[in-house]
């Protein structure tokens, strides 16, 4: 508990300090504080990874319009340079993505393979992720019969509450086929949570809160859901067991049903996408209250310091709480779909337990 405890006031000394890092850059650049460009550069996807003072460059790899490909650092298209015909647009539809000019002199967008801020912070991810979970296979294949400790011990215990407690009293003997994508979808989002909480590399990365993240997520548990359909599942949609009327001639129930699997993944993007954005957004907005109140003197900038970190530690508190929270309502409701999709799982329910 006390490890958690430093960890928060840690984590929210560090926003602190990177807002003060953010607002001194632009009084010496003699613009004052806006926290609207800095909340938005803490949530944003970056062709760079802002670290106090310095930006460490990322890869850009684009493709142009006549199938050329160009990969070069994103340090030459910083403070508006541009380089073989690239360049970050500052404003318009591509506002922050890269462009080229075409023969035509008209801006287009290239095909952009770029290895860009929350790209870097998805491989970064995907490591913590073999670190965790690979000791603990290698433990079992070394010492089936000891049971490990401290990291491990922890990963042993939560790995088996999902699997016995949720995967195995949902799917009964199906559990075994869809674990390892259950399982591996709680604790990918799991540690994009945790690893967005930690705002200096290689944390930061606002990834759950990013629309195009968790559909893909969501996309994956649909697709998952529909490939595991059985005739029952099928049935169910385009001719549910209610009265004939409901489905002939006019297919109200069908209708229903089949925008109601439509919905089901996009309840899934959009619950994980607002809950992790709404908690950045606050905690960065409580940590703006400091400079926006310093206009106001000193005495008020000392009281919004005090409030506003307090404050700011306290929803860190409680978003370590909503990531766990938002992992496990994930691959919960995930677990749930995919049970519906394979109705007969829960005739098995009781055998397997």
């Amino acid at each position: 508990m006390m490890k958690i405890l430093k960890y928060i006031l840690l984590s929210g000394l560090l926003l602190w300090a990177t807002a003060v890092s953010a607002a001194g850059t632009e009084e010496a650049d003699g613009e004052p504080f806006n926290p609207k460009e800095v909340i938005f550069e803490h949530l944003g996807d970056a062709y760079s990874w802002h670290v106090f003072h310095w930006n460490i460059p990322l890869p850009v790899i684009v493709r142009d319009e006549a199938g050329g490909w160009h990969a070069f650092s994103s340090a030459r298209l910083q403070h508006g340079g541009e380089y073989e015909g690239f360049r970050i647009a500052e404003e318009g539809a591509y506002a922050h993505k890269v462009v080229g000019t075409g023969a035509d002199g008209k801006e287009y967008r290239p095909w952009d393979f770029s290895i860009t801020k929350n790209v870097l912070a998805l491989i970064l991810c995907g490591l913590v992720m073999f670190w965790l979970l690979f000791p603990l296979v290698r433990w079992y294949k070394r010492k089936p019969t000891e049971a490990p400790r401290r990291v491990k011990g922890m990963m042993e215990a939560l790995v088996e509450f999902l699997y016995k407690e949720v995967i195995v009293a949902i799917l009964g003997a199906h559990a075994k086929r869809y674990a390892p994508y259950l399982l591996t979808v709680f604790f990918f989002i799991l540690v994009m949570n945790l690893m967005g909480m930690i705002v200096i590399f290689p944390g930061g990365a606002n990834l759950t809160g990013n629309l195009a993240i968790t559909m893909v997520l969501a996309l994956c548990t649909f697709v998952v859901v529909n490939v595991s359909g059985r005739k029952h599942y099928w049935k169910d949609i385009f001719w549910p067991d209610v009265p004939v009327w409901l489905k002939c001639p006019v297919p109200m129930m069908p209708l229903i049903e089949f925008f109601g699997v439509l919905t089901k993944p996009l309840s899934l993007m959009i619950r994980l996408f607002a809950n992790m954005l709404g908690g950045h957004i606050i905690v960065l907005v409580l940590i703006s209250l400091i400079f926006i109140m310093s206009a106001f003197g000193a005495a008020a900038t000392g009281g919004a310091t005090v409030v506003s970190v307090i404050f700011a530690v306290f929803m860190n508190t409680l978003h370590v709480l909503v990531a766990f929270i938002q992992a496990y309502v994930f691959f919960m409701l995930s677990t749930i779909f995919i049970s519906l999709a394979v109705p007969e799982s829960a005739g098995h329910k009781i055998e397997k337990q």
